[in-house]
């Protein structure tokens, strides 16, 4: 369902770590670590919350559009 490669590209775009990420979305970083690397299926709830965290489209994340399409 979800482009999992593009967490990882979000992620290091902004230079950041996975335990940045995992903390201020509450999760632990073994279960960021796992969505990123597509080996968990990605909640609908947290898609959502990964999606305004990087101020992205879920379609972007979804990898049904090449543009990000930044959120208002």
């Amino acid at each position: 369902m979800f482009d999992y490669s593009r967490l990882h590209d979000l992620r290091e775009d902004r230079d950041i770590s996975q335990r940045q990420v995992a903390e201020n979305l509450g999760l632990y970083t073994t279960t960021y670590a796992r969505y990123e690397r597509g080996e968990q299926e990605i909640p609908l709830c947290i898609a959502i919350a990964l999606a305004k965290y990087y101020n992205i489209s879920l379609d972007y994340l979804a990898g049904l559009t090449n543009e990000p399409k930044k959120l208002n």
